[in-house]
């Protein structure tokens, strides 16, 4: 029997692809937001595509705010995409 593969929605672009090629952005339970590459780390959690672009949609439509239940400061979202870009290398 085949596995399948999970599919989760990116929160900027609102498409859905396979969990493996979206970036997860957690809560942890102290309320500080980072990035999950890996899909590991403990928390509530956003999925993004790996652009840039997905993160400015989510920014601008509050929807990374709605579904971590949490305000973003503006810090946090600068930090996000300095991440990001710096994980594409």
């Amino acid at each position: 029997m085949p596995k399948t593969i999970p599919i989760r929605q990116c929160i900027g672009c609102r498409t859905q692809k396979p969990k493996t090629e979206l970036i997860r952005v957690v809560r942890s339970p102290e309320g500080n937001v980072s990035l999950d590459f890996r899909g590991k780390v403990s928390g509530r959690g956003a999925y993004l595509c790996r652009d840039a672009a997905c993160l400015k949609k989510a920014q601008k439509s509050r929807a990374l705010e709605r579904s971590l239940a949490v305000p973003i400061p503006q810090e946090v979202y600068e930090r996000l995409l300095s991440e990001m870009e710096g994980a594409d290398g």
